[in-house]
């Protein structure tokens, strides 16, 4: 028979546990824009589950660590790292279920303009996010991101029930 004091503890024990892959979780997605702008291209996709799939819907779409580096290291990236950007990813909305956990974020591009001696927004995104615990830690399963250029596409990816989350 279990006592009240035993009960107490194991439901003590989950919440701690829920709040440390909630804590896990947000610290992975800090990471990120640090990761992408700092030009240690390795860093970024070990964020990512080694078969992690990061979507960018108007974009393309990268399967795995490798070709998420090499977006990274491509004139595209190189070309917004060079003058200076910031990748800023807003606090995610987090969902656990378990082993694994979906969210929303919004993120911004920030470039620097020499010229004008100012940064510019270049683009402003959803992000709906799919996080799962690996042997490594909590990892990215799946991020899609979609520019918020007045699409359903992208309003949806920050669609959530109230009810569920």
């Amino acid at each position: 028979m279990i006592s009240d004091l035993e009960q107490q503890v194991e439901k003590l024990a989950k919440r701690v546990r829920q709040l440390e892959d909630y804590i896990e979780i947000a610290q992975l997605v800090a990471q990120y824009g640090p990761a992408a702008d700092s030009g240690s291209m390795t860093a970024a996709p070990k964020l990512w589950a080694e078969d992690g799939v990061y979507d960018v819907l108007d974009v393309m779409r990268m399967e795995g660590r490798a070709e998420i580096q090499e977006m990274l290291e491509s004139p595209g990236h190189q070309g917004v790292l060079e003058p200076g950007c910031g990748h800023i990813v807003t606090p995610p909305h987090i969902v656990l279920n378990g082993d694994e956990a979906t969210g929303r974020s919004h993120q911004l591009l920030m470039v620097w303009d020499s010229q004008a001696d100012r940064f510019w927004v270049k683009r402003v995104s959803a992000s709906k996010w799919h996080w799962k615990r690996t042997a490594e830690g909590w990892r990215i399963a799946n991020r899609t991101n979609h520019n918020l250029n007045g699409s359903e596409a992208a309003r949806a990816l920050l669609a959530f029930d109230l009810e569920k989350s």
